[in-house]
């Protein structure tokens, strides 16, 4: 008798072979937050390798959506607690604690052809990208504007609006455009700047700036797999990784 084909005898060995299935934890978290909890998968599934980690990265208030319409996360970490809350207030989040912090900064592109080199430059550029209003990072570009507008003069903050030419609905779509040369100038978390070797950074002053804080918790019954995943952020070797890439850690 002939011999089955390698690929044909793998598959018949793996039908009968009695291994257990990989339980499937599904983890949605802020766009933001993608190349620490790729890390961050990693580890965890290194520790428990009876669990396969499946990401969803995308911006904090489409994945609350996505949640109260029944997508099947079991975590769920926001770059805006208001998310989290109000997940938590429909019955739908448990446990949300805080654990990590973010900033904004300016990025410009490697070329820089609107010569910005400051943050009170930046009604420079003629093509300025932003977050949408109710993404996290949109929401907190306009309140650095408006912060900005009460130091800087009352015509900052709309001089800088009138040159929004994209409003986008993830920090890192926003990033892209200055990394392809489509605009000339964004406002994203610091994170995202020092992630990227396409762009320079710009930071903002304290006065002018505000504080993101993430909020991490366990989607209905999340189980044991959630719980050990919360685990893993809160831990040691977790606030290193965040602290490593450039958040600051609670």
């Amino acid at each position: 008798m002939k011999s089955l084909p390698l690929a044909l005898a793998l598959l018949v060995w793996g039908c009968g072979s009695g291994l257990p299935e990989r339980e499937v934890l599904d983890v949605y978290a802020a766009s933001s937050l993608t190349e620490a909890f790729g890390e961050l998968e990693t580890l965890f599934e290194a520790a428990h390798p009876g669990i396969d980690v499946r990401l969803t990265l995308a911006g904090s208030q489409v994945l609350r959506l996505q949640i109260e319409q029944g997508a099947p996360a079991d975590v769920f970490a926001s770059a805006d607690p208001a998310h989290v809350r109000t997940l938590a207030d429909e019955g739908l989040v448990h446990g949300a604690l805080a654990f990590a912090t973010n900033e904004l900064v300016v990025i410009v592109p490697l070329a820089n052809p609107a010569d910005i080199e400051s943050f009170e430059e930046l009604p420079r550029a003629r093509r300025i990208v932003l977050g949408t209003a109710n993404v996290p990072a949109g929401r907190y570009a306009r309140e650095v504007l408006g912060l900005a507008s009460r130091r800087l003069g009352s015509g900052f903050g709309r001089r800088v609006l009138d040159r929004v030419v994209s409003e986008e609905s993830n920090v890192r779509l926003a990033r892209a455009k200055v990394e392809l040369g489509e605009a000339d100038a964004a406002l994203v978390y610091r994170t995202d700047a020092v992630s990227s070797e396409r762009v320079r950074l710009i930071a903002i002053p304290d006065a002018m700036n505000v504080r993101a804080s993430y909020v991490i918790g366990v989607v209905g019954d999340g189980g044991q797999a959630a719980a050990l995943w919360v685990d893993l952020v809160l831990s040691d070797v977790g606030q290193a990784v965040l602290r490593r890439l450039g958040f600051g850690v609670e």
